[in-house]
């Protein structure tokens, strides 16, 4: 049976203001192969969710660079996967700014509606911070980067089977 439990926001910021501008040696590190900004995103979400989905395919997981799934690397399948999961692991709904909170992921696109980056906000005011790989930033302004579009993905809670 699953149990919604709450997402641990401080642990998910803790995570992504300490390997911010390094890499945790448990995770294979994308740079170089399209980059490492939803694989660091899906790190903070797991150290704020404490659990993994394992569905094959559609799930959220990562055992190993060759034993995932495209939705902890991938930004539109993180985005699918959050957005649309009813069963283990986090879950989250698109949310206007104002009601984006730390430990949320915040997802940069352009004009062309392609969303591109995964951000991880860990504060809120006086202006939105985030941290991110691929252009490793700690504590960087929203406001500084250049992207037509962005959505917020708010972090509803976390199933778990009891």
């Amino acid at each position: 049976m699953l149990i919604d439990t709450p997402y641990d926001r401080a642990a998910a910021v803790a995570y992504a203001r300490r390997w911010a501008l390094s890499r945790n040696p448990l995770y294979y590190d994308f740079e170089e192969i399209g980059g490492d900004c939803t694989n660091f995103a899906s790190q903070c979400l797991f150290a704020g969710a404490g659990v993994m989905n394992f569905t094959p395919v559609t799930g959220w997981y990562y055992n190993s660079a060759n034993d995932r799934t495209a939705s902890w690397t991938g930004v539109e399948y993180l985005f699918d996967f959050l957005t649309g999961n009813s069963g283990p692991g986090p879950r989250a709904a698109v949310v206007p700014k104002s009601a984006a909170a730390p430990g949320d992921i915040v997802q940069l696109g352009g004009s062309d509606g392609r969303f591109y980056h995964s951000p991880v906000l860990v504060a809120m005011s006086p202006e939105l911070l985030v941290c991110a790989h691929t252009y490793d930033a700690l504590d960087r302004p929203l406001s500084s980067y250049v992207f037509a579009r962005a959505r917020f993905l708010h972090i509803e809670g976390v199933r778990r089977f009891q």
